[in-house]
């Protein structure tokens, strides 16, 4: 059985793909500093699984903790998704985010090449296009400058997988420009649980509804769309997870010093206003929103073009964006 690391693998896109991970055959082994994520996620994942996964408590920049890793299992592949991602924090902490988020990188790759380790998929995101000249977006798309020193985290962590790469030291790496992620797993024992105030929609959205918050507001009714509200591509998350699996796979049949990356969205957009539709409908449950000014630094459409990860990895999304959101807000009744 071939053993997986996984960091922040107790987060929301890291629990739901450790369980395809095992559906397939792997095993996960769990590093999460629980920063942004619960412990209970852990015996959440036993009962989906049926098994107990390995869970190491630190920060992947603990070069003490990844050795213990390394003596206690024989690692054939990582996936990178710890990393904090609050853009409005980033810009007012820009430091704790570049430490975080790129020297976590650093220490794993010296990890990786102390023990022998090639493959990495790297949690990467759509905000290294920024707003892009034209839709959708494929690969080829030019990055552009980074609204938020969350946003150029990515582009750097891409960079520097890509120099590592070039210095021909064997890796082999896929990065994964995500979308918008939304949904959770359909049986609502593992979903998107933010600490504190959500930095995403849908957590505001199933907090309005459930009366945790009082309102929702949309930000900007005003924009170049059909309904003035800002249009992204949201990805059933349990689709992203199995982007993840099917990345991993896809390394092993590769030579050495190899790079791609791959765009993770539906290929097609949806407005805020959209989503909100959406979920009255599957919920039956009307939701108290008004609209507010635009937010600065919103982009304000972006999907993607998914062809290249649909024909080189065979993937393609098997959720609807209704399918999100019962799932997000059975997610959210449980809680």
């Amino acid at each position: 059985m071939k053993k997986i690391l996984i960091t922040g693998g107790a987060g929301y896109i890291g629990s739901h793909t450790a369980v395809e991970l095992v559906k397939a055959g792997f095993l996960p082994i769990i590093i999460d500093d629980l920063s942004n994520s619960d412990i209970g996620v852990l015996d959440r994942l036993k009962e989906i699984t049926g098994q107990e996964l390995p869970f190491y408590k630190g920060n992947c920049g603990d070069k003490a903790l990844l050795n213990q890793v390394s003596e206690d299992h024989q690692i054939s592949g990582v996936i990178h998704f710890a990393a904090f991602k609050a853009v409005g924090e980033s810009t007012e902490e820009p430091l704790k985010y570049y430490r975080n988020n790129v020297g976590g990188l650093i220490s794993l790759l010296d990890f990786m090449q102390e023990n022998n380790i090639r493959d990495i998929v790297f949690s990467s995101s759509c905000t290294v296009y920024g707003q892009p000249d034209t839709l959708p977006v494929t690969e080829d798309t030019p990055r552009k400058d980074a609204e938020s020193p969350y946003g150029n985290t990515k582009k750097i962590c891409e960079d520097i997988l890509v120099d590592v790469v070039k210095s021909k030291v064997g890796l082999r790496v896929i990065s994964l420009r995500y979308f918008n992620p939304v949904g959770a797993h359909e049986s609502s024992k593992i979903g998107e649980l933010p600490k504190g105030k959500p930095n995403n929609l849908v957590p505001f959205v199933t907090q309005t509804a459930a009366g945790i918050r009082e309102k929702l507001t949309v930000f900007g009714g005003d924009y170049e769309t059909p309904d003035g509200t800002c249009i992204r591509d949201y990805i059933h998350v349990v689709d992203l997870a199995d982007a993840h699996l099917r990345a991993i796979q896809y390394l092993e049949g590769q030579t050495q010093d190899f790079y791609d990356v791959f765009n993770v969205g539906t290929g097609r957009g949806n407005t805020v206003l959209e989503v909100i539709q959406s979920f009255e409908k599957v919920s039956g449950k009307k939701l108290n929103y008004e609209i507010g000014p635009r937010r600065p630094g919103d982009v304000i459409k972006v999907w993607a073009d998914t062809t290249k990860i649909n024909d080189l990895l065979g993937w393609y999304p098997k959720k609807s964006l209704d399918d999100s959101m019962r799932d997000s807000w059975n997610w959210q009744k449980s809680l």
